[in-house]
C-alpha cells in the first residue's frame, strides 16, 4: 500500500517562512551594549535639514497672495520740449488757418514710462525708485485690483535712490517691513512689472547681504539676489517665503542691460529709516565731515583682515579740516568703533545727527592720536553710477 506524502509541501513551506523571518531578525540593528551588559537606546538619525522650514515647499502661491497686492505699477508722463516750427512764424501759414495753429504742432508729446512701487502705510504712502518718478510731471499709480489714482511725490531721497510718493485711497493692501533675519541662501522672490508686460513674480535666493563699494548710490547696503530682475522692475518688492518687505529692487549688474542674475536691493531698514525722515521733515538728514577717502591697499591677498581708511582729501572749512584732520591720515577707529572701508565710515557718518560730536582715532606718521570732530550736515550731492551697475530703467 502506497504512502500519502501530501503532508510534506506544507512542511517545507512552514520551515522556509520560518526561516525568512529569522534572517529578517537577524537583519535588524542591535542596541549597542555597554560593557557591564547595559543595552542603550538604538542611534536615531535625523535629517541634516529640515525641508519644513528652509522652503522646501511646492508652491510660494501664499506669499505671492499676500504681497502682490501691494506692489503697484506706477505710469510717468513728462513733457517733451520741442523746438518750435519755423512754418508757425509764417504769416502766410498762420494765414492759410485762419491764425489757428494745428494741433499736431501746438501740443507737446508726452513721454510715458514705467516702474514699479510697494504701498507701505495704510493711509497711501507708497515707497519707489527716486529714479522712477525724478522730472515727472504726473505721476499715476495702477493698483492690483485695477484702480487707479494720481499720486504726487512727499519726499526724495537720491542719495539712496528712494522717494515716498502718496495716493488718496481707502483699504489699501499694506507690505510688512522685515529688518532682520535675512541670511545668505534664503529664498526671495522679486515682484514687479519688468519691460511693461504686467504684474511679475520671479524666485531666487539672496546671493549677498552688506553689498557696497559698488558706485551704484552715494550710501550702499544692498542686498544681492539672483532671482530674475529685468528694467521695470525698479522700485518693486523684495521678499521672503512669507510674503514680508525685504528690499525695494533697484539695480542689476549688467553689460547688455538684461538680467545677469545679479540683482540688487536696498534692505528695509534702510527703506524704513528714510521714509520715516522723509515722513518727519520731509528730507533725509545725514551728518557730513567734509573729507574724501581710500581704502587701505591689501598687501596679503591672504589676510582680508584690512581695517581703517585714508583721508585722501580734506574740504576746506570743513568739520575735518576745523578738526584738524589732514590729507593721509589713518582713521582707525570712530567713537571706539573699527572702522573696515570707506563704505562703512561714510555710512557710519552719516547715521549721526549735526553738530554731535564724533571721536575719532588716527594714525598720523606712525604716531596715534584722538581728534574730537564736530558734525556737519551733508548737502545733496550728485553720485555718478559705474557703467556695469545700472539704476533699473523705468
Amino acid at each position: 500500500m502506497r504512502r500519502n506524502f501530501t503532508w510534506l509541501p506544507w512542511v517545507l513551506l512552514i520551515i522556509v517562512i520560518l526561516g525568512f523571518l529569522g534572517w529578517q531578525q537577524l537583519q535588524k540593528p542591535k542596541a549597542p551594549v555597554t560593557p557591564d551588559g547595559v543595552k542603550l537606546p538604538a542611534e536615531k538619525i535625523e535629517p541634516l535639514v529640515n525641508t519644513s522650514r528652509t522652503g522646501g515647499v511646492v508652491s510660494y502661491n501664499a506669499a505671492v497672495k499676500v504681497a502682490a497686492p501691494a506692489v503697484v505699477n506706477i505710469f510717468t508722463t513728462q513733457k517733451v520740449k520741442q523746438l518750435d516750427h519755423p512754418l508757425l512764424n509764417d504769416p502766410a501759414f498762420r494765414e492759410f488757418f485762419g491764425n489757428q495753429i494745428p494741433d499736431q504742432l501746438k501740443q507737446e508729446p508726452n513721454e510715458n514710462s514705467l516702474g514699479s512701487g510697494v504701498i507701505v502705510r495704510s493711509d497711501g504712502y507708497i515707497l519707489t525708485n527716486n529714479h522712477v518718478i525724478a522730472q515727472a510731471d504726473q505721476i499715476v499709480v495702477a493698483l492690483h485690483d485695477g484702480r487707479r489714482a494720481e499720486a504726487k511725490v512727499v519726499g526724495t531721497d537720491p542719495d539712496t535712490d528712494l522717494a515716498v510718493i502718496k495716493i488718496e485711497m481707502s483699504q489699501l493692501p499694506v507690505l510688512p517691513f522685515k529688518l532682520s533675519g535675512n541670511e545668505v541662501g534664503d529664498v526671495v522672490l522679486a515682484i514687479g512689472n519688468p519691460f511693461g508686460v504686467g504684474q511679475t513674480v520671479t524666485q531666487g535666493i539672496i546671493s549677498a547681504t552688506g553689498r557696497s563699494d559698488l558706485g551704484i548710490n552715494t550710501y550702499e547696503d544692498f542686498i544681492q539676489t539672483d532671482a530674475a530682475i529685468n528694467p521695470g522692475n525698479s522700485g518693486g518688492a523684495l521678499i521672503d517665503v512669507a510674503g514680508n518687505l525685504i528690499g525695494v529692487n533697484t539695480a542689476i549688474f549688467s553689460q547688455s542691460g538684461g538680467s545677469l542674475g545679479i540683482g540688487f536691493a536696498i534692505p528695509a531698514k534702510v527703506c524704513q529709516q528714510v521714509l520715516n525722515a522723509i515722513l518727519k521733515d520731509g528730507r533725509v538728514v545725514r551728518g557730513w565731515l567734509g573729507i574724501s577717502l581710500l581704502p587701505i591697499k591689501q598687501e596679503n591677498i591672504l589676510d582680508p583682515r584690512v581695517n581703517g581708511v585714508i583721508v585722501a582729501d580734506v574740504i576746506r572749512n570743513g568739520p575735518a579740516a576745523q578738526a584738524g584732520l589732514k590729507r593721509g591720515d589713518k582713521i582707525v577707529k570712530v567713537n571706539n568703533e573699527l572702522i573696515t572701508s570707506t563704505s562703512h565710515l561714510i555710512n557710519y557718518v552719516a547715521q549721526q545727527a549735526p553738530l554731535s560730536t564724533m571721536q575719532i582715532d588716527i594714525e598720523r606718521d606712525g604716531k596715534a592720536m584722538i581728534l574730537p570732530v564736530q558734525v556737519g550736515e551733508r548737502k545733496l550731492q550728485t553720485q555718478n553710477s559705474d557703467s556695469q551697475y545700472i539704476p533699473l530703467p523705468r
